[in-house]
């Protein structure tokens, strides 16, 4: 009987025929696994090959390849640029640099154990303040790429023994500097400034320019308010040291130092030098007359024409020099120690542009501008010149500088004879009339204001004052007792002669003067003329910056007062 189901058909390699399009299955033939032992074989040979080299490197040339690596450490050293040179009007050096040496601490190479023994033998050997160098180290434990300056000026001794034990104090290391170098000695020394190593607090502040630490930096005058022209450019050089940090080879330069550019001012060294000879020879005389309270002085020279200043002398003063390498902290006491400084009556203010002192008689051509210009006083008219003057409802003494003078005077004669009696006059004329127009109490003030008291000059350098101009408005902010906070015409009467509350600076009191020789216009007091590239000579000398002086301001000051002034002042 035949079945339903279909016949099982056997399998067939023919089941289906070969198509060409499609790759056959992966098989692991003869072949192919000749071909993975070789790979193999060719894979461990090369690793055993490194691992070889590798065990020559480290067991048989260990020490080899560990000495040539401390013989062969690179650092990168600041190079320090030469400071511009300081120059007078007429081209006379003022400030230059002299070669020097100094010493210098990577602290990254100091060792870790008997650091404080070395840096006892080191402050012995360049006598210097142990805690000061530890102090130093405190401040640059966080910045190991930037050595520590200990001392500069080295002397050549102490430069030899540091060579010939160079082993004994890793991490120290001499180098070549630029020392400021002062040709006239003291001469303008507030005005000129000095040069220091940046403090942390400079740093911080100037994080934006190119300042590092160790970095040299004007201080104060001249040197700090130009120093970004004087400083220059700091270049950088390679040399290969050892791990104690002895050098292995030459420094190799890599990028140039740009030495700064030299600075012209407006001073006269000549006349300069001659106003601080007439300054000391003027302390002297007065001493000599008894007059013990004249310890100090000022002298300022200004051109009429445009505010440069010819000349600007402070006493007592002092030598910049001794900032310079090997500070004698006794030298140094006057300038830093307030005690010292008391005593020595401050060598290291700036008297000319600083100081502020009552103008006394010098004070009363504005009182007689004034008074003309607001028709309190007319130039032509004659008041008593008197011994004594009575005023105020307490009828108060004030006395003239001459007991003996008693005669009426013109305006021009009452100036050159400098009666106080006859100004005293003036000033109660303006409290007078101020009783019923309350103005007249602070018009000799604004006059004042005209004239630049009472504001900072604007001196280029800067470090000038703006003095006291008082006023009724003044004293009551700055006094408490209801007695003293009173506008009583004593108050215009003393302001009149330039005593009392008045302070002004000689410097203030100079651009006064040059408005009345120039013809009533304000000039702005500069020291600063150009910045230069220096040259040989002063031919080959290239100007690259001027600093014209600002155009002077009319004060509008009455013609005919100011004539009148002149006059006075002239007899």
């Amino acid at each position: 009987m035949a079945s339903s189901f279909p016949e099982r058909r056997s399998p067939s390699r023919r089941f289906l025929p070969p198509d060409p399009r499609v790759a056959e299955p992966y098989r692991f033939t003869p072949q192919v696994a000749i071909r993975v032992g070789i790979l193999g074989a060719l894979a461990l040979a090369v690793f055993a090959v490194l691992f070889l080299r590798l065990w020559a490197l480290q067991v048989l040339s260990g020490d080899q390849y560990l000495h040539a690596a401390q013989e062969n450490q690179v650092r990168t050293v600041r190079v320090e640029a030469p400071r511009g040179t300081i120059l007078d009007r007429s081209g006379k050096t003022l400030v230059s640099n002299v070669p020097g040496t100094a010493v210098k601490i990577w602290t990254a190479d100091l060792p870790e154990e008997g650091r404080y023994a070395m840096f006892k033998r080191l402050s012995k050997i360049l006598r210097v303040p142990l805690p000061r160098l530890t102090k130093a180290l405190e401040e640059r434990r966080d910045d190991p790429l930037t050595p520590i300056l200990v001392k500069t000026a080295v002397h050549e001794y102490q430069v030899a023994y540091l060579w010939e034990h160079r082993a004994e104090f890793p991490g120290v290391e001499v180098v070549g500097t630029y020392l400021r170098d002062y040709e006239y000695r003291a001469l303008a020394a507030q005005l000129l400034g000095y040069v220091g190593e940046i403090s942390k607090e400079e740093l911080e502040a100037r994080e934006r320019e190119d300042y590092r630490g160790g970095d040299k930096i004007g201080k104060t005058g001249v040197e700090a308010a130009f120093d970004g022209f004087l400083r220059g450019k700091a270049g950088a050089a390679q040399i290969r040291v050892d791990s104690l940090g002895r050098p292995q080879g030459p420094i190799e330069p890599r990028t140039a130092a740009q030495p700064g550019y030299g600075v012209r001012l407006t001073i006269d060294a000549d006349l300069q030098r001659a106003a601080e000879r007439a300054l000391r020879n003027g302390i002297e005389r007065a001493k000599e007359d008894k007059q013990w309270n004249a310890n100090g002085g000022a002298i300022v020279a200004i051109d009429p024409r445009d505010g440069a200043i010819l000349a600007l002398a402070s006493n007592p003063t002092y030598k910049p020099s001794v900032y310079v390498g090997r500070a004698d902290p006794k030298k140094l006491e006057p300038l830093i120690d307030p005690k010292v400084a008391k005593e020595r009556n401050y060598p290291g203010f700036n008297r000319a542009i600083a100081g502020q002192y009552p103008p006394g008689s010098t004070w009363k051509p504005l009182t007689a501008l004034a008074a003309v210009s607001d028709g309190v006083l007319s130039a032509y008219e004659y008041i008593q010149c008197t011994p004594f003057a009575y005023y105020g409802l307490d009828r108060h003494k004030f006395e003239n500088w001459n007991p003996f003078t008693n005669q009426a005077m013109t305006l021009t004669t009452a100036l050159a004879q400098s009666c106080d009696t006859y100004f005293y006059g003036v000033g109660n004329r303006y409290f007078e009339r101020g009783e019923h127009d309350r103005p007249y109490w602070t018009r000799m003030q604004n006059w004042a204001r005209k004239f630049g008291f009472g504001a900072v000059p604007g001196l280029d350098i800067g470090g000038d004052t703006e003095g006291r101009i008082p006023t009724p408005a003044w004293r009551k902010q700055h006094f408490k007792d209801p007695v003293d906070k009173a506008w009583n015409p004593g108050d215009l009467i003393q302001l009149a002669i330039g005593q009392k509350d008045i302070t002004v600076t000689p410097l203030q009191m100079a651009r006064f003067y040059a408005a009345l020789a120039n013809g009533g216009k304000l000039v702005t007091p500069y020291v600063v003329s150009a910045v230069e590239q220096l040259g040989t000579d002063d031919a080959s000398s290239v100007t690259l910056r001027t600093f014209p002086p600002k155009p002077p301001r009319q004060i509008g000051v009455d013609s005919t007062a100011l004539r009148t002034v002149q006059e006075g002042l002239y007899e």
